[in-house]
């Protein structure tokens, strides 16, 4: 074959290579190629929990594939923000940065979903992806994230992460001091109007589907106190007009068939969150109940009731932003290179003792054999 010269070390001397590789990259390439024992890390989901996990595996040199099924929580956002040094960065171009970062260090990513997990006779978890294919893992981080489950009022499926919105934080500063609303699906969307009203002082909270008589008098008081306008009723749909939110309208009454229409520029809503726990169950984790929805009982790391398998990110808690997801990746990441460090070395020293035990037990056992052929004799 016909090699290439490339640049190497720091002293600018040139090599040949048969592959276009030097010698340290072509061992560890080799290094890096699972074997027979697979990954020693899967990370499912390739967001900003998985990646960053990811991202410290390969730092630390661990055999690790990213499975990644392409749906971000916040695809539907324009930009991302609160993200220090990546304040205002779109979703899409983050995790391209991402990906790129985690391929520096020789981390795999196949896109594909996972469907099943498992293990296998050995013990490993194994997991088996749409397309087929199967990988094995000894330790198994589940970032999958959660699904918002929108309100089914025409309109906001069309609008959400543009000016239909469920955080203000994320995106309270880009629409400031426009009219606000909020859309009540239960009680607690008092909180979410009253939290709103940092951003601006116009802000209408619409019961929807939530009866008068469920807010407390503390809730009333501090909606006034707020300047928070309070409408009841059904909301039939949202009023967009050369492609931006102007209004809501109410249902209408039976004389006139056509509700109130109330100004808006940026309706909040509260998704109904879905952990994605499908393969966290399949594997026996204990999950919990929380006002928003089922999630993994994990310790401070990010490890579920099942030895070797880990939650990071939205798969763990509701309240993750992606900073915050990040954060419990890259914590999950280093506590797995650090279980995997120290079980290897415990097996060694198990291995060496054994060894060394054996080797007493049979040179003893020969020295008394000959011993008594001699007396024998």
């Amino acid at each position: 074959m016909t090699g290439k010269t490339e640049t190497t070390g720091t002293t600018g001397k040139t090599r040949k290579t048969t592959t276009g590789k030097t010698a340290t990259e072509k061992a560890e390439a080799v290094r890096r190629a699972p074997d027979g024992h697979g990954y020693e890390a899967v990370v499912v989901g390739g967001g900003a929990a998985g990646l960053s996990a990811a991202l410290v595996l390969g730092r630390a040199r661990r055999r690790t594939l990213v499975v990644d099924a392409g749906e971000p929580r916040n695809a539907p956002a324009a930009h991302m923000q609160g993200f220090l040094s990546r304040d205002g960065m779109p979703p899409a171009e983050f995790l391209a940065t991402g990906r790129a970062e985690i391929a520096r260090y020789g981390v795999g990513l196949v896109r594909d979903r996972a469907v099943r997990a498992g293990r296998d006779a050995e013990g490993r978890f194994e997991v088996t992806l749409a397309g087929g294919d199967t990988v094995r893992a000894r330790h198994l981080v589940v970032a999958t994230g959660l699904q918002d489950e929108l309100p089914r009022v025409p309109g906001v499926a069309a609008r959400f992460g543009r000016d239909v919105l469920h955080c203000p934080y994320c995106h309270g500063w880009e629409v400031r001091d426009r009219a606000f609303g909020v859309l009540a699906t239960t009680p607690t969307s008092v909180h979410q109007a009253l939290m709103v009203t940092q951003w601006s002082k116009d802000v209408t909270l619409f019961l929807h589907e939530v009866a008068g008589e469920r807010l407390s008098a503390e809730d009333l008081d501090r909606l006034a106190a707020a300047g928070v306008e309070v409408v009841p009723g059904e909301v039939a749909e949202l009023v967009v007009e050369d492609d931006r939110l102007t209004g809501v309208r109410l249902a209408g009454d039976t004389a006139s068939g056509q509700g109130a229409v109330h100004p808006c520029e940026a309706l909040f809503v509260a998704p109904r969150a879905v952990p994605r726990t499908g393969l966290l169950e399949q594997l026996g984790a204990e999950l919990t109940e929380t006002p928003f929805g089922a999630y993994p009982v994990v310790d401070e790391r990010g490890l579920t009731t099942v030895p070797g398998l880990w939650a990071a990110g939205n798969a763990s808690g509701f309240a993750e932003q992606v900073i915050n997801a990040a954060s419990r990746g890259y914590r999950a990441g280093a506590a797995i290179n650090g279980e995997l460090l120290f079980a290897d070395l415990d097996a060694a020293v198990a291995a060496r003792a054994a060894a060394r035990d054996g080797g007493v037990h049979g040179t003893d056992g020969a020295k008394g054999a000959d011993g008594a052929d001699g007396e024998d004799a």
